[in-house]
């Protein structure tokens, strides 16, 4: 088996586009502020595309692809054994997890879903309730932090996804208690990926971070064709509420910290 290394972004987003609710995230890391972090594998041209994203402390593989390729994916898994960083989390479809496993100890295993935005219909008709979700901005980046701190901590962000101008967050009584925002969002590709989405324990039950959700995807549905997210399989409030915003099931994919064997 011999890797090939990518460059071409043309030839890149052509490959995902055949699939854009799988590939949200490769193609929204096509854009330029992303691209230089970036590095792009695979084994043959019509084959699966493994990507390493290398921002923050630990980088990330994503490797995604249908049933029909998962013995292709595994492949390209075990000939990135070599050139894998000794620490990284890895988004991998079908046993491409357990192959990595030779080389890598793995661990926080969890069970993920992809999910697509299929109906925007049932997004526009969610009942906002007393909450008017309205963009953050730099300026709100302290008490989106203290957020966080108090209702998802070792969550991932990276500050400058604000920039994106894709952040919306409800207030009471001039606190921020929910927030909900994006990993990917690419106009030039025309896909977004929904993130860190959050509700502080407070008001948890009351509607407001499925307002932000709606008002986001509403938002969103502006500039791209294409709305995603990932979520926990165990995490049946979220994945019940998701539905009920007209999100429905892509696939299922492992996530695992994967640490280099002594």
């Amino acid at each position: 088996m011999i890797l090939h290394s990518l460059h071409d972004r043309s030839d890149l987003a052509a490959r995902f586009e055949r699939d854009p609710a799988m590939n949200l995230m490769e193609l929204g890391d096509l854009d330029d502020l992303p691209w230089p972090h970036t590095s792009w594998y695979t084994l043959s041209q019509d084959g699966p595309v493994a990507l390493l994203y290398a921002v923050g402390d630990v980088p990330t593989l994503l490797g995604f692809t249908r049933p029909g390729q998962a013995a292709a994916l595994e492949g390209l898994a075990e000939a990135l054994l070599p050139v894998l960083p000794r620490r990284f989390l890895g988004h991998l479809t079908g046993n491409a997890a357990k192959v990595l496993e030779s080389g890598y100890v793995a661990q926080s295993h969890s069970t993920l879903l992809r999910m697509a935005l299929t109906e925007p219909d049932m997004a526009d008709r969610y009942p906002a309730g007393p909450w008017e979700p309205a963009p953050l901005s730099r300026d709100d980046l302290p008490e989106l932090l203290e957020l966080f701190e108090q209702a998802y901590p070792g969550n991932w962000f990276d500050d400058r996804m604000l920039d994106t101008g894709q952040y919306l967050g409800a207030r009471q009584a001039g606190q921020l208690v929910a927030v909900a925002g994006v990993h990917v969002h690419s106009a030039g590709y025309r896909v977004a990926a929904i993130g860190n989405v959050t509700t502080h324990p407070r008001v948890r039950g009351q509607g407001a971070g499925g307002a932000c959700v709606a008002a986001l995807c509403r938002r969103l549905g502006e500039t791209v064709d294409h709305i995603g997210l990932n979520v926990r399989a165990d995490n049946a409030t979220a994945v019940r509420l998701y539905r009920r915003l007209g999100f429905s099931e892509v696939t299922e994919f492992t996530e695992a910290l994967f640490t280099a064997r002594p």
